[in-house]
């Protein structure tokens, strides 16, 4: 026993450990209190999760005082701590991650100073009211309140407004509730609503959504400057139009062309500030922000103020149709210039002469008086029970305000301009459309979490608020301009009634002013925020490279500006202000956002169903059935709006799908649809459990064994190319290889053939599973892959294995023998059997075969294997152009004439084309050449027995004296492990000689010649002769019938019972497929697998 030596030691400080690690160390146990840079400490993998970089700076200065940093305390782990961090320092490590928005944060530091740019990031310290309920308040209040809400409640009426908003901020509340728990669960870099979709349901999902929100915010900012734009040619500069229109009916058309005009420039000014600087856009916000709530208080003031004193907005009335109040300055048809009664502007635009009496005039204007009445009665007046059902107009009606005395005549259409008419046709559905959009803008708080200082309380609590104010400022705005307007100003888009006032300026206090630059501004700061947020949206979907046309989108300026990203959105947003009509841009937007909004729902409900192990929200109040509820929501809205919308919209997120899925995007996120796919696989090999498929669903699913060489490349890629020909992308494949070897030692050389597989697989179409696995012997690993392929319902029923070439030339015996071993292990387990001989002849999945025929030798019935392959290949384009042929053999004992007829009537009944023949085999003697080439091979397998005889011989005495002191187990001459061993180079051994071995090496040499005597008068098996002459005549048949065919499918005869005429098999299946360029063995699996029964 050894004896130890205990050696008291004092304990070292606590400290002296940390600094040791701290100074020599930057892996998981660091403690974060040196100054580290912090872009070493986390990477990214490029599949947009966070990795940790290596553990070591200097590995030599480590290994070298390795026992000094490991705690005594976990002496027993201190091999593995390098890849398995002691708990204080992964959690001083995820304390220290600080996650940088992808907003505008790091943008305006990028423009700083070099110097800044490497200070220390500071930590996110904005709460729920700067950092989520603000934004998110700017971003839901936008143009459709200020001027298309009036609009609304004078056309929908109160009760049908109050539901649109209902609907709207429900859609809205519900995908918050959704959005909140998604955010909560767990940490959310930038990228908003994209980052939560794309990593909630995959990146097919994620790239088809993300670019829908980025289509839609690009939209908004075009919806946004097109707002902006009708506030200054309409409100604020009139005169500044460059197009004028040359009569009434015209005046739409200019209007629209000033639109594209101003638009335009204003998207290129917008452009230019965004391009030179985010930090001017984000300080501008918070004016932007109170220009908002300024123009909402005073529209509050000016209600509450409308109570007691009305504001002074008279509107002309001919009949009970309003007047264009900007055309004429007194209502009235005649004016008093001292005592006379003289024309009017008014008269002079409905009559033609100056002579009252002598005047030719329209007839409803002379039929009808003019009237005054009050624009804004204010809201104790009672006007609310007038407005309080809606009042659709199509295109070109006049304005009519029910209970007015009116007389009926037909005016004449010169005079039409005079009347304020509806410029579009109205429906609740249009209405709905043009509403969503100042609903939208509540992901602002999930875009900003990088900057939040508790973003799993601030998102959740700083949204649901936000969405709750504006949806009570929506419902109490609809309540008021319904209780204190006059309904045909409300049903007036532009004011025309009032003398071209902003309608909702009409209402507020203490000026119209306000309403009018307040909404100018603010329309313009949201402007320049969806183009700010646009083009980083965009950035970010490019750098996570799903969608490869994208990617030239994510390089920017030096700062990281997604310079040409903006370039984009510029474009698209100038589509939108071609269209240059407001109520027309915003359905459009309203179906990117819809489509957005359904998808996160979508995302917490499939989340919530599987119960994923890592769904673990902090926010509780969610429901799957409330996500649903809210994907039904957003979809019928999208129909409801704008069905034609709605299907262009669901078909670019369609295209987009399936063109990343095509593509293959190679991003493991931990997504839900993934887990949706495991289930509904569970599910389904569950219900596949319950028995074995019926003869109808009977599919070969392929089990393909390759093999590669020495540099871990298929030797035989054809194989795969087979395969996919012949499963044409359906059913089960799975391609199996095995490496020798020591699983412990050849892990990564098994990793690196699983990978060149994959490849190839790739290449040649193969959609399928790949295995490899690691043994000491090949023919158990292949054993083992037939054995264990496959996961229950799953599995393989045919193995495709290739022939092995040059087994005549080799002595080593392995190839042969394993493919013999492996024949007999798929008759064992019952599975069907192919063998592709000359498989490097087989055509590629490029090439076409114009014409030829698919020879089907039908020479026993094992299944109908037969039958069904060719039918599966002439699935696929390459043989699809061939003609099936099956040929029977028939004895002297047979009636041919019968077997024809019968086997036309099985194809008829079977539902397969195919030309049918039966050739006679007539009795014969066996011939000189048969009975020569039966000789040759029996004569050829003696003499390489007695070589192998000899070399194990001689290898046996080497190996008894090189190992004198070692046990030596003994086994048979061809045991399967002499015959495995990889052959090492010969070493030169020194042997000891007695006189018992000097004679027996004498006796060996004179038995020499006479075991050459005994080769030369060998005579051959009569069981093998007899074999040899059926291989000889079926292979003469078949090559003279068949030898022009595509390819050629016969029965593949079974191996011997007894191992010792393996060899001899082995020849007469060469005998039997001699002389033919493509040969399909094939052996069935001792079922039916094709059936005449529908």
């Amino acid at each position: 026993m050894p004896h130890f030596t205990v050696v008291p030691v004092k304990d070292q400080a606590q400290s002296s450990y940390d600094s040791l690690e701290g100074i020599n160390w930057v892996d998981y146990r660091d403690t974060g209190q040196e100054n580290h840079d912090h872009h070493d400490t986390v990477s990214s993998d490029g599949h947009g999760s966070h990795k940790e970089d290596s553990p070591f700076l200097n590995s030599a200065d480590a290994a070298s005082k390795k026992n000094d940093f490991y705690d005594r305390n976990l002496a027993l782990f201190e091999e593995e701590l390098d890849i398995r961090p002691k708990v204080s320092s992964l959690l001083s490590r995820l304390v220290n991650y600080t996650n940088i928005t992808q907003g505008a944060k790091e943008h305006e530091e990028e423009e700083s100073t070099e110097a800044s740019r490497r200070k220390t990031p500071k930590s996110p310290n904005m709460g729920t009211l700067m950092g989520v309920y603000l934004p998110c308040l700017q971003n839901i209040f936008g143009v459709i309140l200020f001027l298309r809400l009036t609009w609304i409640v004078g056309m929908a009426g109160i009760m049908q407004s109050l539901l649109i908003v209902l609907m709207c901020c429900s859609c809205t509340m519900l995908t918050a509730i959704s959005m909140s728990a998604i955010a909560t669960n767990g940490v959310v870099p930038a990228g908003g609503a994209y980052f939560m979709i794309s990593r909630s349901l995959g990146p097919e999902f994620g790239g088809a959504v993300g670019l829908c929100f980025y289509l839609g915010t690009t939209f908004a900012s075009a919806m946004y400057i097109l707002g902006a734009i009708e506030i200054f040619l309409k409100y604020l500069v009139p005169q500044a139009a460059i197009f004028h229109a040359t009569d009434p009916l015209s005046n739409d058309s200019a209007m629209l062309n000033n639109m594209r005009v101003y638009g335009s420039i204003c998207l290129i000014l917008m452009a230019v500030v965004v391009f030179v600087g985010v930090k001017y856009v984000n300080k501008l916000a918070s004016l932007f922000l109170a220009c908002v709530i300024i123009s909402i208080v005073s529209i509050y003031a000016g209600a509450i103020k409308s109570m007691t004193h009305p504001p002074e907005f008279t509107i002309c009335m001919l009949g009970n149709r309003t007047l264009v109040r900007d055309r004429f300055d007194v209502c009235a048809k005649t004016v008093m210039e001292g005592n006379i009664s003289v024309p009017s502007q008014l008269w002079h635009r409905f009559c033609l002469a100056e002579n009252i009496s002598s005047a030719q005039c329209d007839d409803y204007f002379i039929q009808n008086n003019v009237t005054e009445i009050q624009g804004i009665p204010g809201l104790g007046s009672g006007i609310i029970s007038d407005n309080m059902w809606g009042n659709y107009l199509q295109k070109g009606e006049i304005l009519e305000k029910a209970g007015l005395q009116s007389v009926d005549a037909h005016g004449t259409m010169e005079n039409f301009g005079m009347y304020a008419s509806a410029d579009i046709a109205t429906s609740f559905t249009l209405l709905v459309g043009i509403f969503f959009p100042s609903a939208t803008g509540i992901m602002a708080g999930s875009n900003r979490s990088g900057d939040l200082r508790d973003a799993q309380k601030s998102i959740p609590v700083g949204t649901i608020l936000a969405i709750t104010t504006t949806s009570l400022v929506y419902f109490s705005s609809v309540v008021l301009f319904g209780s204190c307007i006059e309904g045909v100003v409300l049903r007036d888009k532009f004011g025309d009634a009032v003398r071209k006032n902003l309608v909702v300026g009409t209402l507020s206090w203490p000026s119209p002013w306000v309403i009018v630059i307040g909404s100018f501004f603010s329309t313009v700061g949201a402007g320049l925020q969806s183009l700010t947020g646009a083009p980083r949206l965009l950035q970010a979907i490019a750098k996570d490279n799903i969608i490869p046309f994208l990617r030239v989108f994510g390089h920017g300026k030096s700062n990281g500006e997604p310079t040409w990203a903006l370039l984009l959105t510029g474009l698209i947003a100038e589509l939108g202000i071609l269209i240059a009509s407001l109520d027309m841009v915003a359905p459009i937007l309203s179906m990117f956002f819809l489509m957005c909004y359904l998808f996160v729902n979508l995302a917490c409900a499939v989340q919530t169903l599987l119960r994923t192990p890592n769904w673990r929200p902090r926010f509780k109040y969610y429901h799957w059935a409330l996500s649903f509820l809210g994907m039904s929501m957003c979809l019928a809205l999208m129909f409801i709006s704008s069905w034609y919308y709605a299907i262009v919209a669901m078909g670019i997120a369609g295209m987009i799908y399936k063109y990343i899925e095509y593509q293959g995007a190679e991003k493991e996120w931990g997504d839900g649809i993934r887990g949706l796919s495991l289930s509904a696989a569970r599910y389904a090999l569950l219900r596949l459990e319950v028995g074995p498929p019926h003869t109808k669903n009977w599919r070969p699913q392929l089990l393909v064994l390759l093999k590669l060489d020495e540099d871990l490349h298929v030797k035989y890629p054809r194989l795969l190319t087979f395969a996919s020909q012949l499963k044409a992308g359906k059913g089960l494949t799975i391609v199996g290889s095995v490496v020798q070897g020591n699983f412990l030692d050849s892990y990564g050389e098994m990793q690196a053939a699983e990978q060149a597989i994959k490849n190839m697989m790739e290449i040649e179409r193969v959609k399928g599973f790949c295995q490899v696995v690691v043994a000491s012997k090949v023919r158990e690993g292949i054993m083992h892959l037939i054995q264990s392929c496959g996961l229950g319902g799953m599995m393989h029923n045919t193995v495709v294995m290739g022939w092995p070439y040059g087994w005549r030339q080799s002595e080593d015996p392995r190839a042969w023998k394993t493919f013999i071993n492996t024949v007999r292990c798929t008759t064992a387990a019952h599975l069907a059997l192919m063998v592709p001989k000359n498989v490097s002849f087989y055509p590629s999945n490029h090439e076409r075969f114009t014409d030829g025929n698919i020879d089907v030798w039908w020479i026993v019935h094992d299944g109908g294997m037969l039958m069904l392959l060719p039918f599966l290949l002439k699935q696929h384009k390459v043989w699809r152009k061939c003609m099936m042929r099956i040929f029977t053999v028939a004895q002297m004992d047979d009636n041919s004439i019968q077997m024809k007829k019968d086997l036309a009537t099985f194809l008829y009944q079977l539902r397969i084309e195919a030309e049918v023949e039966v050739v006679e085999m007539h009795d014969s003697d066996i011939s000189a050449y048969t009975y020569e080439r039966t000789l040759m091979m029996e004569q050829r397998s003696q003499m390489l027995r007695q070589m192998r005889l000899s070399s194990a011989e001689r290898e046996r005495e080497a190996q008894l004296i090189k190992d004198r002191h070692s046990l030596v187990r003994m086994g048979s001459l061809y045991s399967d492990e002499e015959e495995e061993v990889v052959e090492a180079p010969p070493e030169k051994v020194q042997m000891t000689w007695t006189k018992e071995k000097c004679e027996a090496e004498r006796r060996n040499k004179n038995n020499a010649p006479e075991n050459f005597r005994e080769l030369m008068s060998l005579k051959p098996d009569q069981s093998n002769v007899r074999r040899m002459h059926t291989a000889v005549k079926l292979n003469e048949v078949i090559v003279n019938r068949s030898h022009d065919a595509r390819l050629v499918l016969l029965n593949m005869p079974g191996p011997p019972r007894d191992t010792d005429g393996d060899e001899n098999y082995m020849e007469f299946l060469e005998v039997l497929t001699e002389g033919l360029e493509r040969v399909l063995l094939v052996r069935g699996g001792g079922r039916e697998v094709i059936t005449i029964y529908s």
